[in-house]
């Protein structure tokens, strides 16, 4: 099919974004055709003013308007503690939950082999060097993925820091709440069973 040229460039641009294949790229742009100019010229400007405006904390590696970030500028947080996480989304995540009150380390990815990422590749220096300085960290929540890249990293951090002295945890897996054992994988049982706790 042939579009005329702005349209193919529009398409083409859709396409470039994680989990948009050709289909909803052409429904994405002829979407914008039926939009007014203002509210796509709108659009456009939050496009342009997230990449020039946003960069990632000096501190912990999240995403920010300002350096440091809001969370590491705050005073309220206990600085003994910080949740390591891969993805400035994970910040997100746990920051609804509203029962963590500590500071964060995002590392932007995870150890991966075969894709030939290794610790060097993603925030685990920074981690090691913030230790070193901020000595009043005394323990390392490992919040990385459940899966063998999360395990991998979360391995591999908590064998480095072993030496340190800093208490090293890791958050619990296992079933979620309104969830059916029967309907449960054998890894996330066996996670959960792992991470009993007297009740």
């Amino acid at each position: 099919m042939h579009y005329p040229e702005p349209i193919s460039k529009l398409i083409d641009s859709f396409m470039k974004l994680p989990g948009i294949g050709p289909k909803t790229a052409v429904r994405l742009a002829f979407f914008v055709l039926t939009m007014k100019e203002d509210t796509v010229l709108d659009f456009a400007k939050a496009l342009v003013n997230a990449k020039r405006n946003l960069t990632y904390c000096s501190t912990c590696g999240h995403i920010t308007d300002q350096d440091p970030c809001y969370i590491c500028q705050d005073t309220r947080r206990d600085r003994s503690v910080v949740c390591v996480v891969q993805d400035p989304k994970d910040v997100i995540a746990m920051e609804k939950m509203k029962e963590y009150q500590g500071l964060y380390h995002v590392l932007h990815g995870a150890i991966s082999p075969m894709d030939g990422i290794g610790p060097e590749d993603i925030n685990v220096p920074a981690l090691l060097k913030r230790l070193q300085e901020e000595e009043v960290i005394e323990e390392v929540i490992l919040a990385t993925n459940p899966n063998i890249e999360g395990e991998a990293t979360a391995m591999y951090i908590s064998r480095l820091l072993k030496p340190t002295g800093i208490r090293v945890t890791r958050i619990a897996h296992g079933l979620p709440v309104g969830g059916d054992l029967e309907y449960a994988d054998e890894v996330t049982l066996s996670k959960a069973l792992e991470g009993r706790r007297d009740v």
